[in-house]
């Protein structure tokens, strides 16, 4: 029986339990209805909650009317909320179903708080999960995208999952109870409903069990799932170190060491928005000794950079430093303070005002400690600089001249000696947001 079927999924996954509140959400539609009808029966205490999205003209209103009705008949407090999905959808660029789903869970979890429910109890059922299955097997996705749809994902609860759309039918037929048909559903025309009305039953011809196939290959991959994340975490730990907030460093060897460098690529950088033939043509970079190789998504850049891969943050704007000069008379007790972050150079030889910027291709200066000049790329390229620690550099000038090379070496003919009177003494700070 399909009521003691769902009683056993929630207790075997605990879902939730009998003193808790539930906020179902409730269409209208077949797998709504009958999944309030079933918590009800159990005995649970539930709370209904409606979008009205008005995408289907008078058949959005004749849902809302028929679940106000459901809801009063079985004296189930009802929230409803109406949308205009469409211009929220040209408003933050979405499609008209992810604008949906947006909107409705943003609005069930600020229900559910408002009514101290437990959990949100959606009526996804097995049929769907084969379809996610499918659906994302035809795109093409990672173990991930293979374990159909989770039972419980934070406050959102699915008790339905291990039930057939065949059996909420049945189950509805028996009650004698009506619901609505979304008229969509039954066109031919998302890759989803041609999953459900073609391939499906094509799949049936060759094996009737192929949807209990289907979804308990799913269970098992899961599981499979959670010991390959706790592997790739520990992977990941080891071999990624974060060198600012922004920038993450790869080294390259351990990468092509690993039993599954592709998966490895995949893992990191997939979530960045890199695509599959994206991580295939990093990997292909790292085997051969080519620097400046760049790669970009939305949210990031990776950089080929001798042994390392850098992998940086995108959109995010740079900031202007600061630069403070601070002029002091150089006496007999007068030390030379050793921290890189500060340049101490002779005032007199300092023709002023002083410049910040960026190193330039051609830039040259006389490295402290030398006589001869110096291009600043081969003294960066000497400190073994990556590229992007290389596009970050910054220089203090005296007229066209450079006269500190920024936290890393003053300019030899800038330096304080015996006969220095005044001290400029320069700081370049970073602007904090």
């Amino acid at each position: 029986m399909l009521k003691n079927r769902v009683q056993k999924f929630i207790e075997e996954k605990d879902l939730f339990c009998l003193k808790d509140k539930v906020l179902v959400a409730l269409s209208g539609g077949a797998d709504s209805v009958a999944l309030l009808r079933v918590l009800l029966s159990l005995g649970y205490a539930c709370e209904c909650a409606h979008c009205n999205f008005h995408l289907r003209a008078e058949e959005s209103n004749r849902d809302e009317r028929f679940v106000r009705d459901l809801c009063g008949k079985h004296a189930v407090p009802l929230h409803v909320v109406h949308f205009e999905t469409e211009a929220y959808a040209r408003e933050h660029h979405l499609s008209i179903e992810m604008a949906a789903r947006e909107l409705r869970y943003g609005w069930f979890e600020q229900l559910r708080q408002e009514r101290g429910a437990a959990v949100i109890a959606v009526a996804h059922h097995r049929d769907d999960s084969v379809e996610t299955f499918l659906l994302n097997l035809i795109r093409g996705t990672g173990i991930d995208g293979l374990k159909g749809i989770a039972c419980k994902n934070g406050r959102v609860v699915r008790p339905l999952l291990q039930v057939s759309r065949e059996q909420i039918l049945e189950y509805l037929i028996e009650m004698e109870q009506v619901y609505m048909t979304d008229s969509t559903n039954l066109q031919d025309e998302y890759m989803r409903n041609k999953i459900r009305l073609n391939i499906l039953p094509l799949l049936k011809e060759l094996n009737p069990s192929v949807m209990e196939t289907i979804q308990d290959t799913s269970f098992r991959l899961s599981e499979v799932a959670n010991i390959y994340h706790q592997n790739r975490e520990e992977v990941l730990h080891r071999h990624v170190s974060v060198s600012t907030e922004s920038l993450q460093t790869l080294l390259i060897s351990d990468v092509l060491n690993d039993v599954a460098p592709v998966s490895l690529l995949h893992e990191l950088l997939f979530p960045l928005g890199f695509n599959s033939s994206q991580i295939r043509d990093i990997h292909r970079c790292m085997t051969v000794p080519q620097s400046g190789k760049r790669f970009r998504s939305k949210e990031c850049e990776v950089v080929r950079d001798r042994e390392e891969l850098l992998i940086q943050k995108t959109g995010i704007e740079e900031s202007l430093p600061e630069l403070r000069v601070e002029e002091v008379e150089r006496t007999d007790g007068f030390v030379l303070p050793k921290d890189k972050h500060i340049a101490c150079l002779d005032a007199d030889k300092v023709r002023q005002p002083l410049s910040l910027r960026k190193w330039r291709v051609g830039d040259k200066f006389v490295p402290f400690g030398m006589t001869g000049q110096k291009k600043v790329s081969d003294y960066l390229t000497d400190k073994k600089f990556s590229i992007l620690e290389k596009e970050r550099q910054w220089v203090v000038c005296s007229g066209e001249d450079i006269m500190w090379l920024v936290n890393e070496r003053t300019d030899n003919r800038f330096r304080v000696t015996e006969k220095t009177a005044r001290v400029l003494k320069v700081q370049v700070i970073e602007s904090k947001k």
